[in-house]
């Protein structure tokens, strides 16, 4: 939706009523038919054409049949009137020109008429009357309220009736030209109508007239952008703060062109929906985030409006259905033949691209029927959807990213103009999804008008089984910015889920433990309080004792929320064979390393960080490294929170394959991981290590390629069904950001590994991330 922060402009609102005053005041201005042009010196000397004529012009948004109308002509002065009989039917935003006498002179001939007579119009000043009977008037003054009459001209100085005054006098080589290509009527002749060279147009014309889908166009951005258009005629669809929607009822053929548009107004509009209206202003692309929203695309819009209602109560266009039986969105492909900006350098494929594919519907009224959740309701009334059918989904309901299928179908329900309702993933919107389309942060947004119901998929949070004795259960789980500010109920929940859900893993790696004071930012590093009530929920919640061990980092040196201090923890129970190897000596900025105890590998430090000065982790989290022991087994454990995506492209942005700046560091922060597990490996290729943690990357990734390499790796995800693969919702794509990988000792050992989703497809979440727990049978 345009936002309030731009420049305000002013709307001039001409309202037209359908009660016609006394001659003298304000005249019922016609909701559609009007007369446009009048010429009255055909054949004359030095006429451009042989013929007069009258033009008359649909301002409407329905087609007006004239069937039984005529036009009315009588001297400047006189009461005695001839008539032309009309026929036919006029389209919205279409001409119609009447034929009349020809004159003995030269000049060209008209275009092809629609209707034919012989009134013989005065070239300088007379009177015109379109009257929706064939019964001639009688008058001469206070001829434009008369029964019938639908629209009134008077031209010319001495005209003695007219619609408040005449327009000025016109000759052999003018006439009187309505404003707005034939839109405007303020119901005063003078002011609606200019003196100007004739320029006679019939139903057939197709320039000038500009519609919603001309202003469109078969792009991202306007033809006419920056060019000044009149008379657009639509029905209101739907109002914001700072302006309205609205969309034309007579659609052209064209798919990709698209029948709506937002009107900005700045300030709250006047208008009402299922006002039918016409617009003059000027074509504008704005591009939602102003400077800071670069990446996003622009919507196309009217600025600086002049509105004209024409009728109330008209009927809304119909809504275009998205899915089945409807336009259906692309499967796979948001944009392939792009060069860079997709707004300046690809084709346009609304059939092909995803991107494409909505904005041919931009501002316009959508319907999905029966959508499917994919994402849950978020803080700010977002919710994504598809429509019914969508590949591939989850056993659970959602729909999976994947490395050629970012999801095109996906669009976002937002809140704008109605609530949206708190949903979880696999509820299901039952019946019509209604409402206008827009762009906003990246995505599309449809605007609904009205609250959708629900249906309930009734997914549950997910619980893992109990490992057996001799199982080692190890876990990790990223909660989110945790810190003792944090209300009780978030610790007593993710206690919940660590006991209940995770059932108590003898080992659990957890990400995002903030300090002791949370995001305030005054040098504080320690997360002892922190660590401190979570275990102490954990036991309240009927859970084991837990340990931990952890470094803490420089202050604000490993990025997150500035003050947060967020790191690595692990947190261990030791009343099931575990136990943890203590070396110290690890800090902050010591560098752990491996060493070969007569072909035993051990940490030098344990707990350690791996390479914490390596440019590979500036500003972000640097590994932890730890020696643990399991009823005598040697483990080797590696939590990780690799670099955020912040300051990747958005995929639905302008930028054209969007660009991924961030996977730099994370693939150089896979390296220092990848070698610091081959340094290991090579002192005991049968070593039991376990990397695990937020990679903030893809199982398809070329983070995980590099982590894989070699063979020195199993990435777990990678082995579950394409449909599982995911422990995190973004913009409702399932998608795997966290990762569990194991050492080929323990990859081609027993193991059962689960993703266990709690978190991430509800809208009541204690955490944006879903755990996953691998239980392993030490060799």
């Amino acid at each position: 939706m345009r936002g309030t922060a731009a420049a305000a402009f002013t709307a001039a609102l001409v309202v037209g009523g359908l009660l016609a005053p006394a001659e003298g005041t304000a005249y019922a201005a016609s909701p559609d038919v009007v007369i446009s042009q009048v010429y009255g010196g055909g054949g004359n000397s030095g006429a451009p054409y042989t013929n007069d004529f009258v033009e008359l012009y649909n301002r409407g948004t329905s087609a007006v049949s004239l069937a039984g109308w005529t036009v009315q002509y009588a001297s400047a002065t006189g009461s005695s009137w001839s008539r032309t009989v009309l026929s036919g039917t006029i389209a919205p935003g279409h001409w119609y020109l009447v034929q009349e006498a020809a004159g003995s002179g030269s000049g060209s001939a008209l275009p092809a008429p629609d209707a034919t007579g012989t009134l013989a119009l005065s070239a300088t000043a007379g009177k015109v009357a379109l009257v929706t009977t064939s019964t001639a008037l009688t008058c001469s003054t206070g001829c434009a309220t008369q029964a019938g009459v639908r629209d009134f001209v008077g031209y010319g100085s001495t005209a003695s009736s007219a619609e408040t005054s005449p327009t000025g006098n016109l000759s052999n080589t003018t006439a009187a030209l309505r404003a707005g290509g034939g839109t405007t009527d303020t119901d005063n002749n003078a002011a609606d109508f200019a003196v100007a060279a004739p320029s006679p147009r019939n139903s057939a014309t197709t320039s000038g007239g500009t519609r919603i889908h001309t202003v469109q166009g078969a792009a991202h951005i306007s033809p006419l952008n920056g060019q000044q258009v009149t008379g657009i005629p639509g029905v209101v669809t739907a109002r914001s703060t700072t302006g309205f929607w609205m969309q034309d009822p007579q659609p052209d053929a064209d798919p990709a062109t698209s029948e709506g548009i937002f009107v900005y107004t700045g300030t709250a509009p006047t208008v009402a929906v299922a006002d039918s209206v016409t617009v003059a202003g000027t074509v504008g692309e704005f591009r939602p985030g102003g400077t800071g929203g670069t990446t996003n695309l622009t919507t196309t819009e009217l600025t600086s409006p002049t509105v004209t209602v024409l009728a109330h109560n008209a009927a809304l266009p119909a809504a275009t259905v998205i899915g089945a039986g409807g336009r259906v969105p692309p499967a796979a492909v948001i944009e392939d033949d792009a060069t860079g900006d997709v707004e300046t350098g690809a084709v346009f494929d609304p059939a092909t691209d995803g991107i494409d594919f909505w904005e041919s519907l931009e501002g316009m009224r959508v319907e999905i029927d029966n959508a499917a959740v994919v994402g849950p309701s978020n803080s700010y009334g977002e919710v994504p959807v598809v429509p019914p059918g969508s590949t591939t989904r989850t056993a659970r309901g959602g729909i999976v990213l994947q490395a050629n299928d970012a999801n095109p179908e996906r669009v976002v329900l937002d809140d704008t103009l109605a609530p949206t309702p708190v949903v979880d993933v696999g509820d299901t919107l039952t019946g019509a999804t209604v409402g206008v389309l827009d762009y906003a942060f990246g995505d599309y947004h449809l605007l609904v008008t009205a609250t959708p119901a629900v249906t309930p998929g009734g997914i549950a949070p997910e619980v893992t089984a109990t490992p057996a004795a001799g199982e080692l259960a190890t876990a990790t789980f990223n909660v989110e910015n945790l810190d003792p500010s944090d209300p009780q109920a978030k610790f007593d929940g993710l206690a919940a889920q660590i006991v209940t859900n995770l059932k108590s893993p003898d080992l659990v790696a957890l990400e995002e433990i903030q300090d002791n004071n949370g995001a305030t930012d005054n040098g504080t590093v320690a997360c002892d309080q922190t660590m401190a009530k979570l275990t102490a929920a954990v036991t309240a919640a009927g859970g084991p004792t837990y340990a931990y061990r952890q470094i803490n980092p420089v202050n604000d040196q490993d990025g997150g929320e500035p003050g947060g201090n967020i790191r690595q923890v692990f947190m261990f129970r030791t009343d099931r064979g575990l136990a943890f190897t203590d070396r110290s000596g690890g800090t902050s900025t010591a560098a752990d390393s491996v060493v070969n105890n007569a072909g035993v590998p051990a940490l030098t430090y344990s707990p350690g960080r791996i390479d914490p000065a390596d440019s590979a982790f500036g500003s972000s989290r640097k590994p932890l490294a730890g020696e643990f022991t399991f009823h005598g087994h040697t483990v080797f454990v590696i939590a990780n929170h690799f670099n955020s995506k912040g300051g990747d492209q958005p995929l639905f942005g302008h930028f054209q394959p969007p660009s991924r700046p961030s996977e730099t560091q994370r693939h150089d922060q896979a390296t220092v991981v990848k070698n610091f597990t081959d340094r290991i490996l090579a002192v005991d290729p049968n070593a039991a290590v376990v990397v695990l943690g937020d990679l903030n990357d893809f199982e398809y990734s070329q983070t995980a390629d590099l982590l894989t390499a070699g063979g020195s790796l199993v990435d777990l995800p990678r082995t579950l069904p394409a449909a599982e693969r995911y422990t995190y919702v973004y913009e409702g794509n399932s998608q795997v950001l966290d990762h569990i990988l194991l050492s080929p000792a323990l990859a081609g050992g027993a193991y059962s590994y689960d993703v266990v989703h709690l978190n991430s497809e509800f809208a009541d979440q204690l955490s944006d991330h879903d755990p996953q727990v691998v239980r392993l049978s030490l060799p």
